[in-house]
């Protein structure tokens, strides 16, 4: 049996429910996350007082093998849902063991103006 079918059975459906996964918890500890964040592996070790349940280790797994993906491709490829992910993520943040970086459209994207002018100086050049 593989790690996604531990927690569906085709007749029954979901063995186990979000809430409990996630502890009860519906909120993650950090800031509401946005679905398009970026989420990335620190490199860090995970902490001795760390308490990591399986399905931490599994989504700190699945963000360790990349550079960066977003909260919504990340919950997607682990099969839970996006406020477990959330959750989960939270704990992770607090452990130092990810970071979040916002939509690029969030930090600011150039103005028009701004990208009129770069090409304006590039072709001085």
């Amino acid at each position: 049996m593989s790690r996604e079918d531990e927690w569906v059975d085709e007749e029954a459906g979901p063995v186990v429910r979000p809430y409990a996964v996630a502890r009860g918890r519906t909120r993650s500890s950090s800031a509401a996350l946005d679905l398009l964040a970026t989420v990335a592996a620190t490199g860090l070790p995970v902490p001795a007082q760390a308490e990591l349940s399986t399905q931490h280790r599994r989504l700190l797994g699945q963000i360790s093998q990349r550079r960066g993906a977003p909260v919504a491709e990340v919950a997607a490829e682990l099969g839970l849902p996006v406020g477990v992910v959330r959750v989960l993520l939270g704990d992770l943040i607090d452990y130092g063991l990810v970071q979040i970086r916002p939509p690029l459209g969030k930090v600011g994207s150039p103005t028009e103006n701004l990208l009129r002018e770069v090409i304006s100086g590039l072709k001085a050049l």
